[in-house]
């Protein structure tokens, strides 16, 4: 039986870094009547940095960034791959997929459709991954994703509307990175299983419009309801982790690393609570990387196994949450 092993993973991150004290700085002064709280970004989000792509680049670039760093440390070359998917909350262009983009900047030759399902776009993309290398369609994908999201920030606040500030300061919690997996058939399995559960009632918590004018659309305005988020977050089925490891005979404590979405600091500790998460399994990144998004699963297994945490034969769990609102969870033999 062909199954689906995870060959490698990388993350580009822009050096460009601005700080948290940056931001407010700049805020200051484009809102003369608006009074900034020292220090609200970091106190409220945790962030202490976000990267900002170059000048020029897009999605689809930082994407491709990464993917050409992945392709060389794994060894293989651009002709090998048979399928592209561009995986991410970003794009480059509203059409057509962001992913023919990445293929004519890698110069790639095979079939390339987008993933789309906000921060868990990577963790559908592997699910999809998964199964078409399974069912023999493809022997090896590789799964690009590039957040670009230095241009929902919001510099202009509403004079006196607190609230209107609060969305404003949440805009600059994000941040650009690339990020990148591949994934090719082989004898035993390296994705063990996949799981997902959504509860699309609160798909209005966070939300960007398209803003349509004659001859043209773009992207309009990002709105987040941040309460109510996070409250969707907190009560979302959390047993869906569970019941994707009884299947396998596996328990939390079997896996050396748990990567889950941050989206700011505050969360992590939380949710890790009620999975029974230890800090050792943990890999923080939003502090330092500010919310990378999508990229966020792929930018922590990065990490992890760059700093050896990682190694091959280990069981890694990726948990993605995302606005809409869903959750997901990839189970992997490293």
């Amino acid at each position: 039986m062909t199954c689906a092993r995870v060959v490698g993973v990388a993350a580009h991150l822009p050096e460009r870094r601005t700080s948290s004290a940056e931001i407010e700085a700049r805020l200051a002064e484009l809102n003369p009547g608006l009074e900034v709280p020292r220090d609200f970004i970091e106190r409220m989000s945790g962030v202490r940095y976000r990267h900002t792509a170059p000048e020029g680049w897009t999605a689809a670039e930082l994407a491709a960034a990464a993917a050409r760093k992945l392709l060389a440390d794994c060894g293989r070359d651009i002709a090998e791959v048979d399928l592209l998917l561009f995986a991410a909350t970003s794009m480059s262009v509203i059409e057509p997929a962001t992913a023919h983009i990445v293929a004519n900047l890698l110069g790639a030759s095979c079939p390339v459709f987008d993933v789309k399902n906000a921060c868990n776009s990577v963790f559908n993309a592997i699910e999809v991954a998964d199964a078409m290398i399974s069912a023999g369609r493809y022997r090896r994908v590789l799964i690009a994703c590039g957040e670009w999201l230095s241009p929902v920030i919001r510099w202009q606040a509403k004079e006196g509307d607190l609230r209107d500030y609060f969305e404003v300061a949440l805009s600059h919690t994000v941040s650009d990175a690339g990020a990148a997996v591949l994934l090719e058939a082989a004898d035993t399995p390296g994705v063990l299983r996949t799981a997902a559960h959504a509860d699309s009632s609160a798909w209005d918590a966070a939300a960007a419009t398209i803003a349509v004018a004659p001859g043209s659309s773009r992207l309009g305005a990002f709105r987040v309801d941040a309460m109510k988020l996070q409250r969707v977050f907190l009560d979302i089925d959390t047993g869906l982790v569970d019941r994707a490891f009884e299947p396998l005979g596996l328990v939390l404590s079997d896996f050396t690393v748990v990567c889950v979405h941050q989206p700011y600091t505050g969360l992590l500790p939380q949710f890790a609570e009620r999975l029974g998460l230890t800090e050792e399994q943990m890999v923080p990144i939003v502090a330092e990387h500010g919310n990378v998004a999508a990229a966020g699963l792929l930018v922590q297994l990065t990490k992890a196994v760059e700093s050896g945490r990682v190694r091959r034969g280990d069981l890694v769990a990726l948990v993605g949450l995302a606005s809409g609102t869903s959750i997901g969870i990839a189970v992997v033999r490293w």
